[in-house]
């Protein structure tokens, strides 16, 4: 493998920083290379706000559900979908922004996802230690007045950065054939992975916290898609301007 694949297949999530500070001039690289990943139509339809105010990421981590990392970590910046840029442009050229389309919901988010990806690997890059913060999405709309969000932007999630103060074992994936298919979508192969993965998956949980969880990947769905989560989402986004139309 090449340095860059290696580097790929060594992505940890890491919860515990050192005190040592992230230097502006490294973040505006790691966030100038997250402006170098793809963007649909180039909508360039992400900001990012960089959480320096101490006050600020103590209130962020208590609405994330008292993740302390976030306060703790070297850097912290909260990645947002925005196409109120998009409708000052229209307005520059006479238009305005046709409100509410959910393909330009999809467009925003997934230009996020891209760009904090590209971030992240950056980071990695340099040494440094991430983790996604998606429980932002708990308190939304909390997060979107401290930030002073316009509408036409919400927050995706945030993303700690900082130098790693653990070395943690590498989470192991579903099995390759279960996500890479040839020609159709092979429903066969779903199950017989799910079951070989649990057992991985419930093997490294043991091994990782010294037995304190037993757990699988199934069990993990059913907590995650089984039931309903975070329903507020919907009236928050229509709120904010998207209507999903």
């Amino acid at each position: 493998m090449n340095d860059v694949t290696t580097l790929l297949k060594s992505h940890r999530s890491i919860r515990k920083f050192s005190d040592q500070p992230v230097d502006q001039e490294t973040i505006n690289t790691i966030v100038a290379c997250g402006q170098a990943a793809a963007s649909s139509s180039n909508g360039q339809a992400t900001t990012v706000i960089q959480i320096n105010d101490t006050d600020s990421r103590q209130k962020l981590a208590e609405l994330a559900g008292n993740q302390a990392y976030i306060a703790s970590a070297g850097a912290f910046l909260v990645f947002c979908a925005d196409l109120n840029r998009s409708a000052i442009a229209c307005e520059q050229q006479g238009g305005e922004l046709s409100p509410g389309m959910t393909e330009q919901f999809i467009i925003a988010t997934v230009d996020v996802a891209l760009f904090a990806q590209n971030c992240v690997i950056a980071a990695e890059s340099r040494g440094l230690g991430i983790c996604y913060i998606g429980a932002l999405r708990n308190n939304p709309a909390e997060v979107t007045t401290l930030l002073e969000l316009p509408q036409n932007v919400y927050p995706v999630f945030g993303l700690c950065i900082g130098y790693p103060e653990q070395d943690p074992e590498i989470k192991p994936r579903l099995p390759l054939d279960a996500v890479l298919m040839q020609d159709k979508y092979n429903a066969e192969s779903i199950t017989p992975a799910i079951t070989a993965y649990d057992e991985h998956l419930r093997a490294y949980y043991l091994s990782r916290t010294g037995g304190k969880k037993d757990s699988c990947w199934s069990e993990e769905m059913l907590t995650l898609v089984g039931k309903e989560r975070r329903a507020h989402m919907r009236e928050f986004l229509h709120a904010q301007g998207f209507t999903l139309r």
